[in-house]
């Protein structure tokens, strides 16, 4: 494979949850990157919406980046298909590497560790750390209750409207990774340039 035209990191849960259009966008997610030469970065787990996107990504012929705590190898979790497979001792060394090796972020549905990587990788933002783009798909108005809470922090005056405005949410999953590439100032490959390459 090509080198990869851009690198995005996807946060999403070790789970499938209850609805399957949740798998069904995970799996959209990773053709997508795959299908326009991209790379994708995520926590390395062969289980659940992570798993999901990982496979859909390499089968659209992209490259996948797995970065894993050792805790986890340890309980058979790790995504041996990846082709770069990082085993790293604690949380916060695979969150870095994460963000390091990323060019943007979407949040795809997920639990607690989900989120606690999206607010991380906000927070950094905020703070000027990094100037990557951010992105949260909104599936089947997942994120829908977490966006209302949002909101009315901004109203109680614990957030300003810049802070929310460093993310971008959204249901349709063409339009919003095209949008995180795009902000991120990488060039973008459709299906057709890369198949004129082979």
């Amino acid at each position: 494979m090509t080198t990869p035209s851009f690198s995005i990191c996807v946060y999403c849960g070790s789970r499938d949850g209850i609805n399957a259009r949740m798998s069904q966008a995970a799996e959209q997610v990773g053709r997508w990157i795959g299908e326009h030469g991209g790379q994708l970065v995520y926590g390395g787990g062969k289980t659940g919406l992570m798993g999901t996107v990982a496979r859909a990504t390499k089968e659209a012929g992209g490259r996948v980046v797995g970065i894993i705590p050792t805790a986890l190898v340890n309980k058979e979790l790790a995504n041996d298909a990846c082709d770069e497979l990082h085993v790293v001792d604690t949380m916060h060394q695979r969150k870095a590497m994460m963000a390091e090796r990323s060019d943007a972020f979407l949040t795809l549905p997920g639990g607690i560790g989900t989120f606690e990587e999206l607010f991380e990788i906000w927070t950094w933002r905020q703070l000027g750390y990094h100037d990557k783009p951010i992105g949260i798909l909104n599936t089947e108005n997942y994120y829908g209750q977490l966006q209302s809470f949002l909101d009315s922090c901004v109203h109680s005056g614990f957030m300003n409207d810049w802070q929310m405005e460093l993310v971008t949410i959204g249901d349709d999953i063409p339009r919003l990774l095209k949008q995180l590439v795009e902000n991120a100032g990488v060039p973008q490959r459709s299906p057709e340039d890369l198949t004129q390459h082979l």
